[in-house]
């Protein structure tokens, strides 16, 4: 079996990763099981894997269906925290950026280049400008430059730059680079990495329960979400990657122990890119009272957030209200020359930041051993013997986060193996400038216009090849969806043959962009994609009816919600719909 063929995430692999999950017995235990999907989660097991452990995986939902699929979808060093004087932070974060775009991810992560507005000449140029200056000579500390250098731009520049700044605010800015992914589809690069690596995988597989011997966590209960079947998982060291559910996690467990995890809705929104001229691949990004604000180019759409707001309610149930998307819209405007409205507006999408600090719940197991390992971004704590959290982090540093929870849950167990992923790629990489050289080869062949075939090789990288075998052996798959012409139908069956979809939400909302890309929010295109996936999930009419269904009333739950202006209404609107329809 290939590499890639060992990645490949299908409805009979899902069958035989459970199987290996259940053989994972008191007498032979995995060495690390993981609980939790995200960008921490799918990292940790990868590093995991990587270091030739017997490694277990299991998420809840779908890979990288909470906050790690609703970021700003940037690798990004974090220009704001040198204002907080955090420079290890930074340099560490441009060090992992440079890390992915050169080396360990190249077809998942891009540069892109940022416009910084100066709205006072003096001040703002020399104040932001020394900042930039310091960024960019971190970047080239010991190592060869991944991105070029930033440069100033006088106020005719600026504007040639990026035409859709207001030139009567704005007297000139500063333009450096940082870098992008889609994120939701880099989590499933990294599960898929760690299946390559023998890791067992398995989404909607929820723990229910922590296992114990004395006071020792030795795995977990968990319940296969598809057919209702419950089993044992034993594992010699168990890892919380929970996100915003951690403390959730940890009172199933029982612990003394643990993180305190507050969260902080952030949303963005969507608008056409026709809306904002400038330049290609070039963004903007300004400050504001509370946090930063990006106009980030992706695709034929605009990106543009974040908010920064506490949630109380449940984390399953988080979406943007109508103050959301004005507080967005209006600092938007305070840079551009053409006011965005509502009506510009194509799609919106909510996701919760977990904001932490270690605590002791109460004298006892929590002490001693128990000790955490705390950076400015993440901590890294046992919260109960056998069972380690980490939480927090920037996306950009998930591969240390992920080096430093393995680490420390196995220093004990298992000594003496380091970690591999600084030098081992995701998949998809290795082959990946192959193909880029022969990209135009790929377009001539398939009637793919450039646009398509760069699009593809971000997707896919090398495993776009697997893509393209897809349409080789049924031609009918190379057609665009008829409401979704951006995707070719080839993309949707690999969503289920390859990737792990199990559900039609899974396709629409992370292995496409769809409920945010177009102003139906997916809606038009979600009956042909579920005709697509029934044969391979072996779903009858009533199953592909049940699915759109579902998919519909989530979408009208959150565009309701867009209306409102309480937290409260728009998740009691949302706890009442769900992606997977709910079985008789």
């Amino acid at each position: 079996m290939s590499d890639q063929q060992r990645s490949a995430l299908t409805p009979a692999g899902r069958a035989e990763h459970l199987a290996r999950l259940r053989a994972a017995t008191a007498q032979a235990p995995l060495d690390v099981l993981v609980v939790g999907g995200g960008v921490n989660g799918a990292g940790a097991a990868f590093d995991a894997a990587t270091r030739g452990l017997s490694v277990g995986l299991v998420e809840s939902h779908d890979w990288a269906s909470g906050t790690s699929s609703r970021s700003s979808k940037l690798m990004h060093g974090g220009l704001r925290y040198l204002q907080m004087l955090d420079f290890k932070l930074v340099a560490e974060a441009l060090r992992e950026r440079d890390l992915l775009l050169e080396h360990t991810a190249p077809h998942l992560v891009k540069p892109i280049k940022f416009v910084f507005p100066f709205f006072r000449k003096v001040v703002d140029r020399g104040f932001i400008g020394s900042g930039v200056m310091l960024y960019d000579a971190m970047q080239s500390i010991g190592r060869k430059r991944a991105v070029p250098f930033h440069r100033h731009l006088l106020h005719e520049k600026m504007l040639e730059v990026f035409p859709a700044l207001d030139g009567e605010k704005a007297v000139g800015a500063l333009e450096y680079y940082d870098a992008q992914m889609d994120d939701a589809r880099f989590v499933m690069m990294l599960v898929r990495s760690a299946a390559q690596h023998d890791a067992a995988v398995a989404n909607y597989t929820t723990v229910v329960g922590y296992l114990h011997e004395g006071e020792q966590v030795i795995g977990a209960r968990v319940r296969d979400e598809e057919t209702g079947e419950e089993f044992e998982v034993h594992a010699r060291e168990t890892i919380l990657a929970g996100g915003v559910w951690t403390q959730e996690q940890q009172e199933l467990a029982g612990a003394e122990a643990g993180l305190e995890v507050l969260a902080s809705k952030g949303i963005h929104i969507t608008v056409a890119r026709d809306r904002i001229p400038a330049a290609p691949d070039t963004g903007i990004i300004t400050q504001t009272e509370k946090s930063v604000l990006f106009i980030i180019p992706w695709d034929e759409y605009w990106v543009i957030g974040t908010t920064d707001t506490p949630w109380t309610q449940d984390p399953r149930d988080v979406g943007a209200t109508r103050d959301d998307i004005d507080y967005v819209l209006d600092h938007a405007n305070e840079v551009l020359a053409d006011d965005l409205t509502r009506e510009d507006v194509i799609g919106v999408y909510s996701g919760l930041r977990p904001l932490l600090q270690p605590i002791a719940k109460s004298a006892g197991k929590g002490e001693g051993k128990g000790s955490a390992k705390v950076s400015r971004e993440h901590t890294v704590m046992e919260v109960e013997p056998g069972l380690s959290a980490i939480a927090g982090g920037k996306y950009t540093t998930y591969r240390v986060m992920a080096e430093d929870v393995v680490d420390f849950a196995i220093k004990d167990s298992q000594p003496g193996r380091p970690s591999l992923t600084r030098s081992i790629p995701v998949v998809g990489a290795q082959g990946y400038q192959a193909l880029v050289r022969d990209k135009q080869e790929i377009g001539r062949r398939y009637g793919f216009d450039e646009i398509r075939t760069d699009r593809l090789l971000f997707r896919y990288g090398a495993l776009l090849s697997d893509v393209l075998a897809l349409i080789d052996a049924n031609p009918d798959l190379a057609a665009p969806l008829e409401h979704a012409p951006r995707y070719l139908r080839a993309e949707v069956s690999y969503a289920v043959r390859a990737e792990g979809a199990r559900h039609l939400a899974d396709v629409l909302q992370r292995r496409t962009r769809l409920d945010y890309e177009t102003r139906d929010r997916g809606v038009a295109a979600a009956e042909e994609i579920a005709e697509i996936l029934a044969p391979e999930l072996g779903w009858d009419q009533t199953a592909v009816r049940r699915e759109v269904e579902a998919y519909r009333d989530v979408i009208d739950a959150r565009r309701a919600g867009e209306s409102v202006t309480s937290d409260e209404i728009v998740a009691a609107r949302l706890a009442g719909v769900s992606e997977v329809p709910v079985k008789n």
